[in-house]
């Protein structure tokens, strides 16, 4: 696949500007073209603003901001992305106006070049079957702010080519979106429900079900959200609500289309107005008539085949930044209360039509299940990618079952020569699921932990010692678990977004998957301490100097640096190698006779007084336990068989899972800096 070396942009309003800022940021030469030179400086300074904001709290460098802005182009001139190797137009809502700069683009630019509308109106084939090249021509809805906003709708039409579509997955995930792939219908998948979410609160007010205030409470607590409705439209405008139900009412029918309460607010210009006490005995009728139509929908998008439902849950989490998506909401709800929302929905609104899919899952008489691994299998590579991105791939009983049975799959397929694992979204693997372990301590079930991660244990050994080439594709970040899962793979390929940690005795654990035993074998006792002990990050350079890491490259040559660890075979992870002289002072500070010290809360005399400082300061902050028993573990395994090593690693979770320090530090994590005592 060619590279995306230069990305184009028409339009420098709010939406435009903010596509151009989020491709700038994450390191991609971008144009920014509009028809008149103040409406191109209008965007300019819209992203020299936002880009001040950041420096102001924090998130950037006066210099960052400098590199950033020396990445776009701004000009007037259709002739700066005839070379472009996606543009992506993010003008107005005028059907006519975007066929006209579509034909124009088309005849312009080069052959290689895709072309995308950002339209959330129109059908994406309306665009494609106006120019030459309809099989190089996608959607790619982003979300408001589009700097910020990290979903992104990638909507193909029936003439849209299997290489555009992977060509638009890989443009999204190199500007740092998460891509969820989506039918080309009416609302896409996200505003096909959430419109309908925001038309069905002011029905209510109409019809005189409850006020606001207590539509707005009800809808915060049935879906777990930070502002209601109402609040939510005086955000966002009125008439951007008008507008999108309008559309689906066209398209769909009468139930979508927007009531006459909400089209008299928009001419009235004014926001609504959300003072007033809330009434307690009207919070279950509202909540279920939200469910009914928010849920309802849901279901009916995805008989419909426009999306997945796991991309459905995606959509809402990220995109909306809902807690729990439509169809975990139906799961914790249960399928029974669902239904009957739903049908008591269908009955008031004749043109809604029951969804087949809840007809189905009454029947089964159990909770929806969830894909979380998937798997493509493509010239001999099988490819299984983890796919809960809204929660930064986080290892849970779920996901590691279905590791274990997609892996299982794809090794006794006879096609497939290697297996790569790789993340959904940013990150590889942030570790496990840190709620999983809390529930489960507070539970005292404990030994359900340990249970999971000896299944854990299985899946891992099973990676590294298969029969077919693994690969972990480390193109994110790697916390705890996800680290282990790489180093339990038979070779690494990586990016320079790729890198590892092992946070845990930060968080009043130790690391449990295999982590401690294999960075061990590869880089020392000593080295694998340091790095256990101070949480510190190991950048994707530093991984490839140790040897931790096979290849690393630019995202677009990954499918080459596959093929080529497949061509070269297995290579011997667990060799001896010689490490960089800059590893060797942090390896000699955790010699085994200068252990004792940093866990007694002194720096080893041997130690350089300014360095060691800064080390002990990092080492206060872990749990004194976690840190004690790491060390102890390290030493333990030391010569013994992969099986012996994992024993003993397992056999002191009961211990660890079981402290104070534990449960302070997971329960914490995230939010604040745990204080552990020791016990």
């Amino acid at each position: 696949m060619s590279q995306i070396k230069k990305i184009g942009v028409i339009g420098a309003g709010n939406m435009g500007s903010g596509i151009v800022q989020k491709i700038a940021q994450e390191g991609i030469p971008v144009v920014m073209i509009d028809t008149k030179d103040e409406f191109v400086q209008k965007g300019l300074n819209n992203i020299k603003t936002l880009l001040q904001e950041g420096v102001e709290r924090k998130l950037f460098k006066p210099e960052k901001v400098a590199e950033i802005m020396s990445r776009i182009t701004a000009t007037t001139d259709f002739e700066a992305v005839r070379d472009a190797d996606l543009i992506i137009e993010a003008v107005f809502e005028n059907k006519a106006v975007k066929i006209e700069l579509f034909k124009k683009l088309d005849a312009l630019c080069s052959e290689k070049t895709i072309l995308a509308t950002n339209t959330s109106s129109f059908y994406v084939r309306e665009f494609a079957e106006q120019i030459s090249r309809p099989d190089r021509f996608v959607g790619l809805h982003y979300f408001y702010h589009p700097a910020k906003n990290r979903l992104l709708e990638v909507i193909p039409h029936a003439g849209t080519s299997p290489e555009t579509i992977e060509k638009s997955l890989l443009a999204a995930k190199l500007h740092g979106k998460t891509a969820i792939l989506v039918k080309d219908a009416p609302g896409f998948a996200v505003n096909r429900f959430f419109v309908p979410f925001l038309n069905e609160a002011v029905r209510m007010l109409e019809e005189g079900v409850a006020d606001i205030p207590t539509i707005e409470e009800a809808s915060k607590r049935a879906f777990k959200i930070g502002m209601g409705p109402f609040q939510l439209m005086n955000v966002t405008g009125i008439p951007i609500a008008v507008h999108a139900a309008t559309t689906l009412g066209d398209e769909l029918g009468p139930f979508y289309a927007p009531c006459n309460r909400l089209k008299a607010q928009m001419e009235k210009k004014e926001n609504w107005n959300l003072d007033g006490a809330v009434d307690e005995s009207r919070i279950q009728a509202v909540s279920d008539r939200m469910y009914g139509v928010c849920l309802g929908v849901s279901a009916a998008l995805v008989d419909e085949g426009v999306a997945s439902i796991e991309d459905t849950d995606r959509g809402a989490k990220i995109g909306l930044r809902w807690t729990f998506g439509p169809f975990e909401i139906m799961n914790r709800i249960g399928i029974d209360k669902t239904y009957t929302a739903v049908r008591t929905i269908s009955e008031k609104y004749p043109d809604f039509k029951f969804p087949e899919l809840l007809k189905r899952q009454k029947q089964l008489g159990k909770p929806f299940e969830f894909n979380l691994v998937d798997v493509v299998i493509k010239d001999g590579i099988a490819t299984l990618t983890l796919n809960r991105p809204e929660a930064m791939n986080a290892l849970n009983e779920q996901v590691v079952a279905q590791l274990g049975s997609r892996f299982a799959d794809a090794e006794n397929c006879p096609d497939v020569k290697a297996i790569v694992i790789q993340g959904a979204g940013k990150a590889f693997v942030a570790g496990a699921d840190i709620r999983y372990f809390v529930n489960k301590i507070k539970a005292d079930q404990i030994s359900d932990i340990v249970d999971f991660t000896r299944k854990g244990h299985e899946v891992f050994l099973k990676i590294e010692n298969s029969s077919k080439l693994t690969i972990a594709l480390l193109d994110g970040l790697s916390l705890g678990g996800g680290s282990e899962l790489a180093l339990a793979c038979q070779a690494i390929v990586a990016t320079s977004a790729g890198s590892m940690a092992f946070p845990e005795t930060g968080i009043g654990i130790y690391p449990g998957l295999g982590g401690m035993l294999r960075l061990t074998r590869q880089v020392g006792p000593e080295l694998a301490k340091y790095y256990v002990f101070t949480g510190a990050n190991i950048s994707a350079q530093d991984a490839k100097d140790m040897g931790i890491v096979q290849k690393l490259v630019d995202p677009a040559d990954i499918p080459d640096a596959i093929q080529a660890l497949v061509s070269e075979g297995r290579p011997d992870k667990y060799r001896y190698r010689s490490l960089p002289g800059r590893f060797k002072p942090l390896a000699d500070m955790f010699t085994m006779n200068l252990v004792s010290s940093w866990l007694e809360g002194k720096v080893p005399e041997s130690i350089p007084a300014d360095s060691g400082a800064k080390t002990l300061k990092t080492i206060g902050f872990k749990a004194p336990l976690a840190l004690k028993i790491s060390a102890e573990i390290i030493d333990k395994q030391n010569g013994k068989s992969m099986t012996e090593a994992v024993e003993i690693e397992l056999g002191n979770l009961s211990t660890i899972f079981a402290t104070a320090d534990a449960l302070e530090g997971l329960s914490t994590a995230g939010r604040k800096r745990p204080e552990f005592k020791g016990v």
